[in-house]
């Protein structure tokens, strides 16, 4: 069932706060949960976002007061390309006016076109297969791993064809996907790989940045994430020459020394810049990015720590080479045997009542209604065979995505930000929901 919190609308709801006021005494965990008539298990405020102070204000006072608000006249744009790429260990970053842009420019610059196959998984912001099917190319889905929640890299073999010109993988919640993996497969079939990895700031793979392994990596800055300035996006990559590429097509086909000055162009493209007051913003985000992602990881371990000897919670598992989780999303399984088959949208309503806002994440992509229609529309028809088109629904069943989309639980970025009491509180909460299921079940 779907649940009318959403990742975004939980961080939207939140008052600006740095720190969170968590209750002082823990919860009475052999107390009625609130939905029956008991306290709270959090009393507290987790904290809002995004976090700002007169880092951010002068920021932009600076900008406005220049005269010079877009990348071409002014300096900002460049400087936080360069901050981000020194940040991330990339060669290159090219800033974007979103993370929808930064995938689009990367899979222009590819050189997917009409026609092509790109591999993405099902379980993900629709902005993935959004700028697959802006090329006119079609997505063709990889079942998702049920213990990490990531595109599982095991089946990715057996879906490429001779179609494929993409595989893109996400990053999803911050957690690392199998990349070792995913890089042998797409070298040896001579495809690029897109890291989608718009909700991993700061995480790594083998002590690494994501991002930085496959040919671009894609990162979005929207108001929700971990490094945030409302809209915004950054492409990474490691050869001049598709940098390049990407700067040519998100400033409507003119190259890297023109932006304004020349009626010249390379190729097609579009204007998808980011302007210098997100630049602007972004550098002073990134001032207090380490500082937040320490706090995200001790908390969320802590977390994980506690929910581990709860039956029927089952955390997100990361692959061994995952040495740093961003946690955007700290995510969990849950199964519903173990609570006397109270149904997730109670569980999640419980949750609410404790003081605990939480989601229930994603519903599966590939069996979205608009899919059927586009590849029904004349475009797909006249670019791709019947019986490519035929096939495609068989090809991309997900079941084991379709089974996580019964059992998942989100908790967002901002929640682990609280004070570590909160995470025995939040703890608590599902403890109460656990012991007292047979009476939620009734009510």
């Amino acid at each position: 069932m779907k649940h009318p919190i959403s990742r975004r609308n939980l961080l939207a709801g939140a008052p600006l706060a740095l720190t969170a006021l968590a209750a002082d005494t823990p919860a009475d965990t052999g107390g009625k949960p609130a939905m029956l008539g008991g306290p709270k298990a959090f009393k507290g405020a987790f904290p809002g976002w995004p976090a700002y102070d007169q880092t951010e204000e002068r920021a932009l006072i600076d900008t406005l007061r220049s005269g010079k608000w877009y990348r071409g006249s002014g300096q900002t744009v460049g400087k936080f390309e360069q901050a981000y790429a020194r940040l991330t260990g990339a060669n290159y970053c090219l800033a974007t006016a979103n993370g929808t842009s930064a995938l689009f420019t990367s899979l222009n610059a590819l050189g997917v076109e009409p026609g092509d196959e790109v591999l993405v998984p099902p379980y993900t912001f629709v902005a993935t297969i959004n700028v697959v099917l802006r090329q006119h190319a079609l997505p063709v889905f990889v079942d998702t791993d049920l213990e990490t929640f990531q595109m599982d890299a095991r089946k990715v073999e057996a879906a490429i064809s001779p179609r494929s010109r993409a595989i893109m993988p996400v990053h999803l919640g911050g957690n690392a996907c199998d990349l070792d993996t995913l890089l042998a497969i797409a070298a040896q079939h001579g495809i690029p790989l897109v890291e989608d990895a718009c909700q991993a700031h700061m995480a790594e793979w083998k002590g690494r940045k994501v991002g930085t392994y496959g040919q671009a990596g894609c990162f979005s800055f929207q108001a929700s994430k971990n490094l945030n300035s409302g809209e915004g996006g950054a492409i990474l990559c490691g050869d001049e020459d598709l940098r390049e590429r990407c700067y040519a097509f998100h400033n409507n086909g003119s190259g890297l020394k023109y932006i304004g000055t020349n009626f010249s162009y390379n190729s097609s493209g579009a204007n998808l810049r980011m302007t210098e007051f997100q630049g602007a913003l972004l550098l002073a985000q990134m001032t207090r990015i380490e500082a937040q992602a320490k706090t995200r990881t001790e908390n969320a371990r802590y977390l994980t720590s506690l929910l581990k000897d709860i039956p029927g919670i089952a955390t997100a598992r990361m692959y061994d080479g995952c040495t740093r989780n961003a946690y955007h999303l700290y995510m969990f399984r849950y199964d519903k045997t173990r609570f006397a088959g109270v149904p997730r949208s109670v569980f999640l309503k419980a949750l609410a009542a404790e003081g605990i806002p939480a989601a229930s994440g994603y519903t599966p992509l590939n069996t979205q209604p608009f899919l059927k229609n586009m590849l029904a529309s004349r475009g797909y028809q006249r670019l791709f065979p019947q019986k490519v088109l035929a096939e495609w629904q068989d090809r991309t069943r997900c079941p084991v995505n379709d089974r996580l989309c019964e059992e998942a639980v989100w908790l967002t970025q901002t929640m682990l930000l609280a004070p570590r009491s909160a995470m025995d509180q939040i703890a608590d909460a599902v403890r109460k929901i656990q012991n007292h299921a047979g009476e939620l079940v009734k009510a």
